[in-house]
């Protein structure tokens, strides 16, 4: 018996290595001369096709594998390297708002244009199409779903979304999610678990690991997540209907929703922080918002001109989150943009004095705050003090600036760093 086993153990094996030798490289040329890289493996019989976006600190090989297993499932796989990743042109991206700038105006469109690619294919249904997306892969699969009813299904990992894709999502209630983070990457569980909270879709699942890492990494740690997506799309793309059915009936919000339909109001900071205050006498560990997310939403008002409101926004974020040098570095632009130069020098040497005492924060964006407080001090007449020496930094990591690649505002990038300085991508 263990013979039989093991012979078909190899047999599905080498099966699916197959498969994956049998992916030929394709180029996708953009308008603006940008050669993308694409990898595109056919299967043996029509079916749907998947497209993989992979995280900010990899390229298209770290797919590989579960394309191996999705083929051999009888899906068609296309994975391609973002603009100035792996075989592909265009970067570098040399300042640290260069990425995002391009993540925000440019990756969309190469999105489209590998998903376009993959539907043009002989074999592939072209009304059944899902989207794997891992760290900054995430919002790019959910602009693509946005944009896209064929989209019938998704496979999140590590990551999150922008306002655009988060009021998407509570919509969709006909895009069934599959999400999957680890506890030891950062906030990563966090924000995950954030967005989907929006997706009314019965179906949706999350994963939550313990030690797996980030993004497609997580498939050399957890075995069983490789076998899971492609029975996920087994039931949620393969057997889709042919056309998206009708939206059910509206499910009541939770508080996530009803927090942030209070703060995208006219004038709604004041209301949102008397929900959450509210919401924590209730529930001391209630989790409404990210750091992050809140952090860009506010810098989103600033750049509308509602100083006060961007200010009120930035203080909640202080309230949440007092442990974190970049909220009081936040807070401090706002009060500079609304002049008031007692509180910005107050708030900047705060962000200095907490950045001191937290040793956690990768070198780059360690670099980006202290320079960010200093800059407005000495703006401001108001020379630092001399900084404490901080313990080194742990180990760089994409999801540190997920979210800071999804906003960029006045040359300060929310935990932004240059990932094209990571060995091996």
């Amino acid at each position: 018996m263990k013979r039989v086993l093991l012979g078909l153990v190899f047999a599905v094996y080498f099966s699916a290595a197959a498969f994956a030798q049998a992916g030929r490289d394709a180029r996708i040329l953009r308008p603006d001369g940008v050669m993308l890289m694409a990898t595109y493996t056919p299967a043996a019989q029509p079916g749907p096709g998947v497209l993989l976006l992979h995280a900010c600190n990899r390229d298209r090989k770290s797919w590989s594998t579960l394309t191996a297993r999705l083929v051999a499932a009888g899906y068609h796989g296309l994975a391609f390297d973002y603009r100035g990743y792996g075989e592909s042109t265009g970067g570098p991206y040399v300042k640290p708002a260069d990425l995002p700038r391009a993540i925000a105006a440019l990756f969309p469109g190469d999105v489209e244009a590998a998903f376009n690619f993959l539907r043009s294919q002989s074999g592939v249904d072209k009304n059944r199409i899902g989207a794997a997306g891992a760290s900054c892969g995430v919002n790019q699969a959910i602009q693509l779903a946005l944009i896209h009813p064929q989209v019938r299904s998704l496979v999140l990992l590590s990551g999150s979304t922008d306002t655009a894709g988060r009021q998407f999502l509570s919509k969709a209630d006909r895009l069934p999610i599959l999400a999957a983070a680890s506890d030891d990457d950062n906030d990563a569980v966090q924000l995950t678990q954030w967005f989907i909270s929006f997706s009314h879709n019965p179906q949706n699942r999350f994963m939550e690991f313990k030690a797996a890492g980030h993004g497609a990494d997580m498939f050399a740690v957890e075995k069983s997540l490789e076998p899971m997506i492609v029975d996920w799309f087994e039931k949620t793309l393969r057997n889709a209907p042919a056309k998206p059915p009708a939206r059910a009936a509206a499910s009541p919000p939770t508080a996530i929703e009803e927090f942030w339909s209070l703060l995208e109001e006219s004038g709604g900071a004041a209301r949102a922080t008397q929900y959450y205050n509210e919401a924590k006498k209730r529930d001391p560990k209630v989790f409404l918002f990210p750091e992050a997310v809140l952090n860009a939403f506010g810098y989103g008002r600033l750049e509308e001109g509602n100083t006060a409101e961007a200010v009120e926004i930035f203080k909640l974020n202080v309230l949440a989150y007092p442990a974190s040098p970049n909220v009081y570095d936040s807070l401090a632009d706002g009060y500079v943009a609304a002049g008031d130069r007692d509180m910005a020098i107050k708030f900047a040497r705060k962000t200095l004095e907490v950045l001191d005492a937290t040793p956690i924060l990768e070198a780059d964006l360690r670099k980006l705050l202290r320079d960010s407080a200093e800059e407005k001090l000495r703006k401001l007449g108001a020379p630092p003090a001399a900084p404490s020496t901080p313990k080194p930094p742990p180990p760089w990591n994409d999801l540190t600036y997920i979210t800071g690649c999804l906003f960029f505002q006045s040359g300060k990038i929310m935990g932004q760093t240059n990932p094209m300085s990571v060995p091996g991508q």
